[in-house]
C-alpha cells in the first residue's frame, strides 16, 4: 500500500535526504540576485512604500498568510511584471512526487506559481507573519524538484510578509540550491525595492533566448 505524506510535515533534513540535495554557499552559485539596481519609477516606489506601510500597520495583529499575499505579495508581483502575459500566476497548484522504491507519495499544494512556457519561473511560498520564513524552505524545494523543467535554473521566493528570501535550484545529478541574503521590511529603507528589482531581473532572464538556451552544467 502506498503511503501518502503531506509535504508540510517534512523537515528540511528529510527533503535533502530524499532528493540528495546539497546547499551551495558559494556566492558565485547564485549571482542572479546580486549587484542589481532597483531602477524603479517614482510611481512604482510610491506603491511599494504604500505596501510596506500597509503591512507594518497590521504588524501588531496575527496575520493569516492570505493577508500577507494581499497586503504585500500582490503589489510586488504586479510591479515586477509577473501578473500579466506571457506570465501566468497559478494558485494552490497540487504537486505529487512518487518514490516507487519506498511506496511513498509526497503531496502538497504550492501557494503560488508563476508560469511561462511550462517553465516554473518562481515558486512562491508564503507563511503567516509570525512564522520564520525558513519554515517555507522545505516545501519550496520539494515543489521546485517536482517541476518539469530540468535543464534551466529554477527560482523560488519565500516570504512571511516581513522577510523575503530567494532560492535558486539546479536539478542535475546532484541537485543543488543556494539562498540569497534576507530582505526585511524592518529596515529603515524599503527592501521591497530590491525584491522587485530581483524579480524584474529574473523575468528578463526568462524572456531572454540566450538564457533559455543555457544548459545546467
Amino acid at each position: 500500500m502506498v503511503e501518502v505524506i503531506q509535504a508540510s510535515r517534512l523537515s528540511l533534513h528529510e527533503i535533502k535526504q530524499k532528493f540528495g540535495l546539497q546547499q551551495i554557499q558559494d556566492s558565485q552559485f547564485f549571482p542572479e540576485w546580486q549587484g542589481l539596481s532597483s531602477d524603479l519609477t517614482a510611481y512604482e516606489q510610491h506603491w511599494l512604500d504604500q505596501a510596506k506601510a500597509d503591512f507594518l500597520s497590521l504588524a501588531e495583529y496575527p496575520l493569516h498568510e492570505e493577508i500577507v499575499k494581499i497586503a504585500v505579495l500582490a503589489p510586488v508581483l504586479s510591479i515586477a511584471g509577473l501578473c500579466r502575459a506571457p506570465f501566468v500566476p497559478a494558485a494552490e497548484k497540487q504537486v505529487e512526487i512518487a518514490f516507487e522504491d519506498e511506496d511513498e507519495v509526497i503531496r502538497g499544494r504550492v501557494d503560488l506559481l508563476v508560469l511561462y512556457r511550462n517553465l516554473w519561473v518562481a515558486t512562491i511560498e508564503t507563511k503567516p507573519k509570525q512564522a520564520d520564513v525558513l519554515t517555507a524552505l522545505p516545501q519550496a524545494l520539494l515543489y521546485m524538484m517536482a517541476s518539469p523543467t530540468n535543464s534551466l535554473p529554477l527560482f523560488g521566493l519565500l516570504t512571511n510578509g516581513n522577510h523575503f528570501l530567494f532560492v535558486k535550484l539546479l536539478k542535475q545529478e546532484t541537485p543543488s540550491y543556494g539562498l540569497s541574503e534576507l530582505f526585511t521590511l524592518l529596515r529603515q529603507e524599503n527592501d521591497l525595492y530590491r525584491v522587485v528589482g530581483i524579480l524584474k531581473h529574473l523575468r528578463e532572464l526568462v524572456l531572454s533566448e540566450d538564457w533559455q538556451g543555457q544548459q545546467v552544467g
